[in-house]
């Protein structure tokens, strides 16, 4: 194992963060990368990261791991640090109010128009091709800020992995995961051993969050060469977001870790026989076709649904209290899915949004992440 540390742009005199990042087996072979709580407040993801460590410590002791496999379980130092009276905001940078994880650099932008001459018809040579370039580009850029440099330092480690996982946490949530449709095959296997309550579908959800610039790199050079020259989906990029923000104990982290274990043995990255594949608990469905629950007005929250339970449309999923007045509003969906994720107040402010349903069906566009 090697231990690499990523000095990030000092914002201020006398201050300085760094990024490290953990390096398991021989290289050569296939490379996992596996980042935790780029949302710094989403801890249950930073255990599972520890428990990850540990493990490929091991196997790597006993010579099982092929490859590369690297883990970053902080990689966001900058919102670790970010304390208000006793609470933790690590979901947006206090300097520039951004999301930690928006705005990372599409990858795909950063592959010159030259690159064409080093294309031919072997898929895996012009995956080799657009590597190297986009690697020589991200070694080129100059970040002028923090936050921008911590951005630039996890691309930098990322841009050429054949899986990445991002690992977070919602408010109150089941297990979920974001990926493609067109990597829907090889992630399915993932989201049995993990058990996944909900696996929403979307190529591009608008804002440039670090698993999605893996994956649609490779959809849009797809769209540029395809006519000319193979491209592969060379990534497999996955967001897996692990209960809620409370769901921090061992045997979760545990758990979870060794169904990230068994599917990186049955991708091969692990020498082993994998555990036997669990049943699905349920179909994907379009990250489009996911409804928010909005509180039409204020009151007191009291959900009637749990996280991970099936919501037929016009079900109550929560009542809205005014103990002013002594009105009772209930909220229902009009789609039928999984209550995959809810608020974590128990306090409702006009048009917040308080659950998400995730429905078979688009009915959504535009921006489709919660901000």
């Amino acid at each position: 194992m090697h231990i690499r540390n990523h000095p990030l742009t000092a914002p201020t005199l006398g201050t300085s963060r760094q990024i490290t990042s953990f390096h398991y087996g021989p290289g050569g072979g296939q490379k996992v990368y596996i980042q935790s709580s780029v949302h710094a407040d989403e801890l249950p993801a930073m255990l599972v990261a520890w428990a990850l460590r540990r493990r490929f410590a091991a196997l790597e002791a006993q010579g099982r791991i092929r490859g590369e496999i690297v883990v970053v379980p902080v990689p966001n130092p900058i919102g670790l640090n970010q304390h208000l009276f006793g609470h933790l905001y690590g979901r947006f940078d206090a300097g520039s109010g951004q999301n930690f994880n928006r705005n990372f650099h599409d990858l795909a932008s950063l592959v010159p128009a030259q690159i064409d001459s080093q294309l031919g018809s072997d898929a895996n040579a012009n995956r080799d091709a657009i590597r190297a370039a986009i690697g020589d580009a991200l070694r080129a850029l100059q970040p002028v800020s923090e936050l921008d440099s911590q951005r630039v330092a996890l691309q930098r480690l990322s841009y050429d992995a054949d899986i990445v996982l991002d690992l977070h946490c919602d408010l109150e949530a089941a297990l979920h995961l974001y990926t493609t449709r067109d990597l829907w095959p090889d992630v399915e296997p993932l989201a049995r051993y993990l058990d996944a309550k909900a696996s929403l579908l979307v190529l591009n959800s608008i804002g440039n969050p670090f698993e999605e610039i893996h994956s649609f790199c490779w959809s849009r050079l797809r769209e540029r060469f395809g006519a000319r020259f193979p491209i592969p989906l060379a990534t497999i990029s996955v967001t897996i977001e692990f209960r809620g923000q409370r769901d921090v104990s061992y045997d979760l982290a545990e758990r979870d870790a060794q169904a990230i274990v068994e599917y990186l043995t049955q991708r091969g990255v692990i020498d082993g026989e994998p555990a036997a594949l669990p049943p699905l608990a349920f179909e994907p469905t379009p990250l489009a076709g996911t409804e928010p629950i909005v509180a039409p007005a204020s009151g007191v929250l009291v959900f009637r649904a749990e996280p991970g339970a099936w919501i037929d449309a016009g079900q109550p999923v929560a009542d809205l209290v005014d103990p002013l007045t002594d009105d009772v509003v209930t909220l229902c969906g009009t789609v039928s899915g999984v209550l995959y994720a809810r608020h974590g107040t128990r306090f409702a402010t006009a048009g917040m949004e308080v659950a998400r349903i995730a429905g078979d069906r688009p009915i959504r566009t535009g921006s489709l992440l919660s901000q």
